[in-house]
């Protein structure tokens, strides 16, 4: 007996560590909001002789303009302004940069006053939401189709050029439609045609062949792979989206699929959406020509470059900008802009033995992107920004020199390290979102929070008692636990719907400590000690809780797969606040629980005397008032039943 005591005791000691754990670490992770980020501009001076500005002089500039600077501090690297109203940083860095020229250096930043130990632990707020904080809505259409008949054309093209190789002449290709290529030929040709394009579909086995007649094969894709192929893109699209907006550095972006073929994403925090309109809407590829030795052959292209020299480039090129591993801008040793770039093991490759071959000789870089013109068609436009002979054996790694300007380097090289796009995308909605809504917002939520938890807690305190001040105990926990697991997650945004989940989160916290005393109270009523109903009642409800519960998370991830923008943010609140109520209503609550019951140790070591010295006697009358002193107990722990 007394070794499972023992062994009880050292269970519950693990537990209860286990736990204390967790809520210290989650209480240091909801204290980061407690130093929200704030919007501050760094101010550096590119002149020595040139005597820096004042602090006053800067607080009177902005504060003319309507602008508030909450502090503006000097250091050894410049002036630092800190402002009040984040979405006033886009205003203040173009009122600055207006106002001092080319003095200064005009930078964005963050800061937080958290301390230092916070920042060491790269611990963060939890992210707003757009409905809160304000920004860009965009929603892109990327056009599948077209990018199913530019496959195809790329086909072609090598069709073609292995056609020459195989000294297959008469052949004649044409795309009547977006999914096939209808082949023509000589009657005598037809068993180096039909040898031809058995070893095309060998790399393409998504592509199948008709035999129209004797002379004429159709190559096309069937129903089922194209919906494959437009899944793919699509797929292919949000991973490079995604890329370049980390690479504009917002971290609490949202880009989802709306749709077949629509992609929506939300920017929160930015206030300055031509710089991400520019950059999300780019659809940019990159690829590298030869110079053709005969400008009369079959499988030229004929372009001009910025100095409107004409150039004839072979159809087929050397590799495209998906075999583009990294990108990066810098100057060479004349000072002047370029762009290094670094190569997948395909791309390598191929660039070692093209170069290999072709030393002395030029090679082209053709930028392209795509963008629709009046008539709202999707048009093609490809440039030449770059003509260089290869003075070396290349591999993976080389350059882009004579960029216009540093600018476009920076531009090109954010492009081509977040991915080129295989197909044409097209802006056809951007909305924006002020944040003085946002503030309302958050003021309003925060008050029907308050106002919830409020009466919450008075009526758990009253009806429940003792056992209702640790069900608030471990309502305050699992709030706090849920800002923590929050501020945790990169992924989590609170929206608007989210400040609404939160209050649910409460509702369905208490509701798993209702159930749970319910049960106690039956126990009681039963005639069960006040130690061995508390078990009881826990043991017996936690079923139920878990099984409401389940139901309920299967819901929120119904919500967040198929929801867009704050139906997401519902969701994701609705799913942790579940993980946190069954965490801190039974885990936690249980806890405090044999907590109290410990310190009433010596009255219910009494009365678990009393009641074996009546078991002992063993008469009617004694058992049932062994049941009402176990009621009388249970009134003191706070439970009435």
């Amino acid at each position: 007996m007394n070794t499972r005591n023992k062994s009880t005791r050292k269970y519950i000691s693990w537990q209860n560590a286990v736990i204390l754990i967790t809520l210290i670490f989650m209480i240091i992770n909801a204290l980061t909001n407690l130093y929200p980020e704030k919007a501050s501009i760094q101010l550096t001076n590119n002149s020595s002789q040139l005597e820096q500005t004042s602090p006053q002089k800067l607080n009177t500039l902005l504060l003319s303009n309507q602008l508030e600077a909450e502090k503006i501090t000097t250091n050894a690297s410049g002036i630092t302004i800190t402002l009040a109203n984040k979405a006033d940083e886009q205003g203040a860095k173009n009122l600055l940069k207006a106002e001092l020229g080319d003095h200064y250096a005009v930078v964005s930043a963050v800061e937080s006053n958290a301390p230092a130990w916070f920042k060491s632990m790269n611990m963060e707020p939890i992210k707003l939401g757009l409905d809160l904080s304000g920004g860009v809505l965009f929603v892109l259409d990327v056009d599948t189709e077209r990018a199913l008949f530019e496959h195809l054309k790329g086909i072609a093209i090598d069709i073609k050029t292995l056609s020459v190789e195989n000294r297959i002449r008469g052949i004649t290709l044409t795309q009547p439609t977006n999914n096939s290529i209808d082949i023509n030929f000589p009657s005598s040709m037809q068993s180096k045609v039909e040898k031809l394009l058995s070893s095309v579909t060998q790399s393409a086995p998504e592509l199948s062949i008709n035999k129209v007649s004797n002379t004429k094969l159709t190559l096309l894709y069937p129903p089922q792979a194209q919906v494959k192929f437009r899944q793919e893109t699509m797929k292919q699209t949000l991973k490079t989206m995604r890329g370049r907006i980390e690479e504009l550095g917002i971290t609490e972006a949202i880009t989802q699929q709306q749709g077949k073929n629509r992609i929506r994403i939300e920017l929160p925090g930015v206030h300055n959406p031509e710089e991400a309109k520019r950059i999300i809407g780019a659809t940019a590829t990159l690829d590298f020509y030869q110079l053709a030795d005969d400008a009369n052959t079959a499988g030229i292209m004929h372009m001009a470059d910025s100095s409107g020299r004409k150039l004839s480039l072979n159809s087929k090129a050397v590799f495209s900008g998906s075999s583009i591993k990294n990108a990066r801008a810098g100057q060479d040793e004349m000072g002047m802009p370029l762009v290094n770039l670094t190569l997948d093991s395909i791309g390598g490759k191929k660039m070692s033995t093209f170069s290999k071959d072709n030393i002395g000789k030029p090679m082209v870089t053709v930028f392209s992107e795509f963008h629709r013109n009046s008539d709202n068609e999707i048009v093609k436009k490809s440039k030449i920004i770059n003509v260089a002979n290869i003075s070396q054996h290349l591999g993976a790694q080389f350059s882009i020199t004579h960029m216009s300007s540093p600018q476009a380097a920076q531009e090109l090289s954010l492009l081509l390290r977040a991915g080129s796009l295989n197909a044409p995308v097209t802006i056809v909605m951007q909305r924006n979102i002020e944040a003085t809504l946002g503030a309302d917002n958050i003021d309003n939520g925060i008050k029907a929070l308050s106002i919830g938890i409020a009466f919450t807690l008075l009526f758990m305190a009253i009806w429940y008692r003792t056992l209702g001040v640790i069900a608030n105990i471990a309502l305050a926990l699992n709030l706090v636990s849920l800002l923590g697991l929050m501020s945790l997650l990169p992924g989590a945004v609170l929206t608007l719907p989210g400040i609404a989940g939160l209050v649910l989160t409460v509702g369905m916290a208490v509701d798993a400590n209702v159930l749970i005393f319910e049960r106690i109270k039956e126990e009681l009523r039963r005639g069960r000690q006040a130690l061995s109903a508390i078990e009881t009642g826990y043991k017996s409800a936690f079923s139920t809780i878990l099984d409401a519960n389940i139901t309920t998370m299967i819901t929120g991830i119904i919500l967040y797969t198929i929801g867009y923008g704050p139906v997401k943010g519902f969701a994701i609140i609705l799913c942790l606040g579940i993980l946190t109520s069954m965490f801190t209503g039974v885990f936690v609550a249980k806890a405090l629980t044999n907590m109290v019951i410990r310190d009433n140790k010596s009255q219910l070591m009494g009365l678990k005397l009393k009641d074996n010295t009546r078991e002992k006697s063993a008469t009617k009358p004694k058992a049932k008032s062994a049941s009402q002193s176990t009621a009388n107990k249970a009134i003191k722990l706070g439970v009435e039943s």
